[in-house]
């Protein structure tokens, strides 16, 4: 199997982090030649702003206010990690990479530089309802309707025109998954275009 890259998005409760990882799984099962790299910024975010110096005390500050991270910090991680840990002959899956417009073009410049081809695009899509619906039903106090509210109109406004960015590009193939099926039903769903991208 050629190494292939991955980038997830989806709004939140669409299940995105758990398929992210569920390829990851699939792809360490299926191919032992190649490792698989998984790169998931709010994972970054959280470890970064547990160490000692004065970026890292400002991101913990943002993260606790719930507030927005400047672009170049989001970028400076994958792209840290990319150089620190890619050797061009692993997997990549990206996890919440290029959330905003701005960001898409640089992804798309690292990617070119790393002679990344073929690189496949999966949204997966909820609605507004079923988000709130899904998050009333884990009883979390932290998702309320409202702020899940929130949390959609920000996806909307932001994440979504990034989409589009690499829906149109034809250097990306792009998949919309239907995020509202089981988890299982998403996975296989996932999997079975994969498997119909690379015999083509």
């Amino acid at each position: 199997m050629i190494p292939q890259t991955y980038i997830f998005y989806g709004p939140t409760n669409s299940g995105k982090g758990t398929q992210a990882l569920l390829l990851k799984e699939y792809l360490e099962k299926n191919d032992s030649e190649h490792k698989v790299l998984y790169i998931e910024t709010g994972a970054f975010f959280r470890e970064f702003a547990q160490k000692d110096n004065y970026t890292s005390k400002l991101t913990k500050d943002i993260i606790e206010k719930g507030g927005l991270m400047p672009e170049f910090l989001p970028i400076w991680l994958w792209a840290d990690f990319l150089v620190k840990n890619y050797t061009g002959n692993e997997h990549c899956i990206f996890d919440g990479l290029a959330r905003r417009v701005e960001e898409a073009p640089i992804l798309d410049k690292a990617l070119r530089f790393y002679k990344k081809e073929n690189v496949v695009v999966l949204s997966l899509n909820v609605s507004h309802e079923h988000s709130i619906a899904r998050s009333l039903g884990r009883g979390r106090s932290d998702d309320e309707e409202e702020k899940v509210k929130k949390k959609f109109d920000w996806y909307d406004n932001n994440v979504v025109p990034t989409i589009e960015f690499f829906r149109n590009n034809p250097d990306y193939t792009f998949f919309d998954i239907n995020g509202e099926q089981t988890i299982e039903e998403v996975h296989r769903d996932i999997v079975l275009k994969l498997q119909n991208t690379s015999t083509k």
